[in-house]
Formats: structure tokens, C-alpha cells, sequence
């Protein structure tokens, strides 16, 4: 019988001060139902805080005018656009959001533990060098992925479950052949990037790889892909560690989407993930909108995570 590995779970209470305003659906109630549904296990979880980082590690991805955009517009509760917003605290939390996955980082080269899962908010994977866009301030998962170069990991691989297709974490990358980026996603969907003929441009040719779902696509399409292609590209890349974009607005309940995909769906993503390769992963939290589901599913992860 295998060893259980070490888990980090990585959040904090400040995430909860991010307003993003009345009936918006990326709301503190995310994480409250999160924290409900792991409680019975805590005692198995290693529980940490995140790191408050410096300007310097926003910067491994962000340009300094978007830095300054955002601390403005959370100085003066200014939203970004109808769906991005602003609230007094909204930086100072973007920040520890980008904290938690550095904080995995340090972790797994350290040793500490074998994974990490990140409850942050807000999420990031819309953020691209210069814009936030669609409830995302700051690309968590990128700026983790760059980190973690930093750190010594020389091949990055990101895998996005999000329903919707990080862009931000494509346009990132997409001339990069030191990180792969693996997605599947909705189609006709926001923000309406990420098809098929998309697979990098001059260094980064062939180290994209988006696989688009129609609605109402359930457990036996998306498990199609993360059985038949995931595997192929962790082949080509062989990869020294893996950052997901755990979002779970995938998810049948989910109302911000149009996918059919059940919890025991989830969970079998996620093991297909971790079964690739012995290698460090860090999970970083983005979407997912109805929160007893949410809760449900990231409980199903750390699970999957243990073992």
C-alpha cells in the first residue's frame, strides 16, 4: 500500500475582504463553504498561511502600470470593468492571493510536503501582463509558475480545468517553450479565446494545447481528454512540476456555465492530473460559483490529493 502524500492547505481570512459587491457570484461565501466542506479533513491537511511578497514577484509577470492600476483602483474602490471590481481592501488581498502559491512553492522545495491546494480569491487566470479581466486582479498561476522557474523547476506545466479559458495565463506564455499550457473549456463561452488551432507562436509552438467542450458536454467528453491528450502532453514537456487552475465552475450546478460535469468527474480529473508524473503540484483555486458544490468538489480534490 503507497504513502499518503503531505498536503498543504494554504488560505487565510483576508481573502474574505475582497467585496466584490452585492450578488456578485465571486463572493466570500466561496470560501466559507470551502472551509465547511474540509473540516472533517483538517487533521489529515498540513494548514498554512500565505506569504506577503514583494513587488518584485508581481513583476515576474505583471508590468509596473498594471501594479499601479490595481492599487489605484483599490484606493479609490474604482472597478475595473462590469465584472472586475474594487473594494478598499481588494490589493492588499490580490497580494496574499499571489502569497499562497508562492508559499506552495517554498513548500515543495523544501520539502514540507508533496502538494499544496490554494484557497485564494480573488481568482486570476483572465489577468494578462497589462489588463484584469473577468473577476481577476493579478495572475496567480502565472506568477506562481514564473516563481517556481525561479526556484529551480526548469519545466512548468500548467493544466486549467476552468470552464472558461484562461487567456491571461495563454497570452503569458504563448512564446514560451519553458512552460506548457494544457486547457479545456467551454466553447462560445467567455472570453471566447483558447481554440484548437491556438498552440503557441515562435518558441512556444506546439506548448499550448486548448481542448474546447460544447455545452452540456459531461463526465465522458472532458475525461476523454484528460485520459487520451493530458497524457501526450506530459510525454512531449516531461515536466519537473505542475500548477493547476483548479476551477470548478465545470461543474453541473455551476450557474455562470453550461457543462455537465459531476463531482465523481472532478475527482477523476484531478487523478488523472496527479497520475501523470511523481512530480510537486500546486492547485490554485479560480472559478466555481455555486458554493455547496464548490465546497463538495474542492473537498474531493484534497482527497484525491492525500492519496
Amino acid at each position: 500500500m503507497s504513502k499518503l502524500k503531505k498536503v498543504a492547505y494554504i488560505s487565510d481570512s483576508i481573502y474574505l475582504k475582497h467585496n466584490s459587491g452585492v450578488l456578485h457570484p465571486e463572493s466570500p461565501e466561496r470560501l466559507r463553504a470551502i472551509e465547511k466542506a474540509i473540516k472533517p479533513l483538517e487533521k489529515s491537511l498540513i494548514l498554512l498561511s500565505p506569504l506577503c511578497v514583494p513587488t518584485s514577484i508581481i513583476k515576474l509577470v505583471h508590468s509596473q502600470f498594471h501594479i499601479d492600476n490595481i492599487y489605484q483602483s483599490s484606493m479609490e474602490c474604482r472597478d475595473i470593468d462590469g465584472d472586475t471590481l474594487c473594494s478598499k481592501e481588494s490589493y492588499s488581498v490580490a497580494i496574499e492571493a499571489i502569497g499562497a502559491g508562492i508559499r506552495g512553492i517554498d513548500g515543495a522545495i523544501r520539502g514540507e510536503f508533496d502538494r499544496a491546494f490554494c484557497a485564494v480569491r480573488p481568482p486570476g487566470h483572465h489577468a494578462t501582463p497589462n489588463q484584469a479581466m473577468g473577476f481577476c486582479l493579478f495572475n496567480n498561476c502565472a506568477i506562481t509558475a514564473r516563481y517556481a522557474q525561479f526556484s529551480g523547476y526548469e519545466r512548468v506545466m500548467i493544466v486549467d480545468f476552468d470552464v472558461h479559458h484562461g487567456n491571461g495565463t495563454q497570452d503569458i506564455f504563448y512564446h514560451d517553450d519553458s512552460v506548457f499550457y494544457f486547457s479545456s473549456h467551454q466553447a462560445l463561452c467567455y472570453p471566447h479565446t483558447g481554440a484548437e488551432s491556438e498552440i503557441g507562436e515562435l518558441d512556444g509552438v506546439g506548448y499550448t494545447s486548448n481542448h474546447l467542450l460544447m455545452p452540456n458536454s459531461g463526465d465522458e467528453e472532458i475525461l476523454d481528454i484528460y485520459r487520451n491528450e493530458l497524457p501526450k502532453a506530459y510525454d512531449f514537456f516531461q515536466p519537473d512540476i505542475v500548477i493547476i487552475s483548479a476551477g470548478y465552475d465545470l461543474h453541473e450546478s455551476d450557474p455562470l456555465a453550461m457543462l455537465d460535469i459531476t463531482t465523481d468527474g472532478i475527482r477523476e480529473i484531478v487523478r488523472l492530473i496527479l497520475d501523470q508524473a511523481d512530480i510537486p503540484a500546486i492547485f490554485l483555486l479560480e472559478g466555481g460559483y455555486e458554493p455547496t458544490a464548490l465546497g463538495e468538489n474542492v473537498k474531493a480534490t484534497l482527497e484525491e490529493m492525500m492519496r
